[in-house]
């Protein structure tokens, strides 16, 4: 199973924003520079982020993003969603009648994984970007 940086950074830079856009709106310049982050890579995933209303852009000379919703409406799928991040510990498609492998037969150890894969996605959908952000509040301390 493997997340893109695609999926890691949009949590990342979520993260980031959701922690100072109560404040002002806040540039992907500065979230690009505090997260290490390419701003040109940023723009490309705040379009999908603002196209599926996790975010929205305020134009200006003190714009930037904010969530389009409170941190604890957003959820790690939801994200992941957006940016088109699909979880997968298999190869196949679940309902197809191929196997993982290229054989007429799924492969001896499908069901572990296609469990595995259930979990993962349960965990995801039960934490929220408030989650996160508390958690890295209680980190400092």
């Amino acid at each position: 199973m493997k997340l893109t940086s695609k999926g890691r950074y949009a949590v990342m830079a979520l993260v980031d924003l959701a922690r100072f856009d109560n404040i002002n709106p806040v540039s992907l310049r500065d979230i690009s520079l505090r997260q290490g982050i390419s701003l040109d890579y940023l723009e490309q995933i705040f379009s999908k982020l603002k196209k599926n209303h996790i975010v929205k852009s305020i134009r200006g000379n003190q714009g930037g993003y904010v969530l389009s919703k409170n941190p604890t409406d957003i959820k790690l799928t939801n994200i992941f969603h957006a940016v088109d991040e699909k979880v997968k510990t298999v190869q196949c498609k679940k309902d197809s009648k191929k196997g993982c492998n290229g054989k007429a037969t799924k492969c001896i150890t499908h069901n572990l994984w296609d469990e595995l894969e259930n979990h993962i996605n349960s965990f995801f959908e039960k934490k929220s970007l408030e989650d996160l952000i508390q958690n890295r509040k209680e980190n400092r301390l």
